[in-house]
């Protein structure tokens, strides 16, 4: 399988569609590189953190660790868990909830892609499974999917699919790096100008 730091989250959702794109709402938190890596998926129900704070020691270095939460009014982790994550080479943590301790965080630094910031904890009580299917910002990720996160949003390359659009990204960005503006300009206008006229 290829890497896929090398490739833009905007030619993934070309190539995928939107069905595949977390809703804008789950964003980068401050000025990261894009990350890349395998989904670790976990569930946590509203107020509670627990199993994203199980999730740091069983995620295999460079996973991407995804959370089901949906839960805007407690964070799912602060400054330490994110720490220890990023000591055991988690990728990132991609949460469809927010988080606390942002200074420590960025400082780290370790890419946090979520709904935002409060300063208030999750409790720790609720068992879930993880590596099960989840959902987060609307896409449903399976575990090893590979989710992709850049300053333009998150896309989920389905597992069984991530190899043939790897291939696909790497034409479609071939073919860019060798277009001129003025070159993309005239095909660019000429489409605008058929459409306008019906063509």
């Amino acid at each position: 399988m290829g890497d896929f730091h090398a490739i833009p989250t905007t030619t993934l959702a070309d190539l995928l569609g939107k069905k595949q794109v977390m809703d804008f709402g789950i964003r980068r938190l401050w000025p990261s590189e894009r990350v890349a890596g395998p989904a670790f998926t976990v569930q946590c129900p509203p107020g509670d953190n627990l199993m994203l704070h199980a999730a740091i020691y069983r995620a295999e270095p460079g996973a991407v660790i995804v959370v089901e939460s949906g839960d805007t009014d407690f964070a799912l982790a602060g400054g330490n868990v994110c720490a220890v994550a990023h000591r055991r080479g988690v990728e990132a943590f991609v949460l469809d909830g927010v988080i606390r301790d942002i200074g420590e965080i960025r400082d780290l630094p370790f890419p946090v892609l979520a709904r935002g910031v409060v300063p208030i904890p999750g409790v720790k009580k609720a068992v879930r499974p993880h590596n099960v299917p989840v959902t987060c910002g609307g896409v449903t990720v399976h575990p090893g999917d590979i989710v992709v996160g850049d300053e333009d949003g998150v896309v989920v390359v389905p597992a069984a699919d991530a190899d043939e659009i790897f291939a696909k990204a790497q034409q479609v960005l071939a073919l860019e790096a060798e277009q001129t503006l003025d070159q993309w300009e005239a095909k660019h206008r000429a489409k605008v100008e058929a459409l306008l006229a019906g063509d």
